[in-house]
């Protein structure tokens, strides 16, 4: 049992039960607005001392201060938000603003760096400590070919095979990143964390949570999933919430 949730018993206070974690993985869809809303919200139950977001950088984090937050326009400005492919800032604003004090980190896999993986492998593009993060060696088999299918299923079966392993391990090296970022976060801010990320990256089996259990096993960690129209989430999340589905194009109609 954590100190924060010892405190709230103690105290009779009445907080939301992931403020009694150290890290909270807030999942989501990318481009639904019904899940960054569930994400401002809870993150400003938590009111984490620290944020960590997989959409932006190290360098765009460091340009975020409680001033820029104040003015959504501009703050999409300082950040280059628009060139980063990400969906309308005006969803993810209401995220930083929940908790305006808090410190910025970013963990995005630069393009570069991504495209370098299928070249070098993710434990080069990772650097230090890639064998600690579990980058050093192979998935298990089972674990490989089900990624590999997800990847394809993803792209609308359009992927030649031999990319398919170069694609999981770029995945790969996006969870350990994340996770790198918490660890991070955690050490400088003592906690708690809360982090922006897509499901893939939240779940329990094999995302940003299996990294954290490998580098700091002490950490008390919630993962909230999101899905849309009551689908099932797999994964093993801690707890599954749903919103309407976002209106989104065929995604499969560029490949075709």
């Amino acid at each position: 049992m954590s100190l924060r949730l010892i405190l709230s018993l103690v105290l009779g206070l009445a907080a939301p039960v992931a403020a009694a974690q150290d890290v909270v993985i807030l999942g989501e869809v990318h481009d639904n607005p019904g899940h960054h809303a569930e994400q401002a919200r809870r993150v400003a139950g938590l009111d984490p001392a620290a944020l960590v977001f997989e959409m932006l950088t190290p360098e765009q984090a460091a340009r975020v201060t409680p001033a820029l937050i104040t003015d959504a326009g501009a703050m999409a400005e300082a950040l280059d938000w628009a060139a980063g492919g990400w969906p309308a800032f005006s969803m993810y604003h209401p995220i930083f603003a929940a908790a305006p004090d808090a410190a910025i980190y970013g963990a995005q896999v630069p393009r570069d760096a991504a495209r370098a993986v299928f070249d070098t492998g993710a434990a080069e593009a990772f650097g230090p400590d890639a064998a600690a993060y579990g980058l050093t060696g192979p998935l298990p088999g089972a674990q490989q070919a089900a990624r590999e299918a997800m990847q394809m299923a993803a792209h609308c079966d359009a992927l030649p095979e031999e990319m398919l392993p170069g694609m999981v391990a770029v995945q790969r090296l996006r969870d350990a990143v994340l996770a790198r970022a918490v660890v991070q976060a955690m050490d400088e801010t003592g906690g708690p964390v809360a982090v922006i990320t897509g499901n893939g990256h939240a779940r329990r089996d094999w995302g940003v949570p299996a990294y954290l259990d490998r580098v700091a096993p002490g950490l008390e960690v919630h993962v909230l999933g999101q899905t849309e129209d009551g689908a099932p989430l797999p994964g093993g999340f801690d707890e599954v919430v749903s919103a309407p589905a976002a209106e989104r194009p065929d995604p499969c109609a560029a490949f075709r």
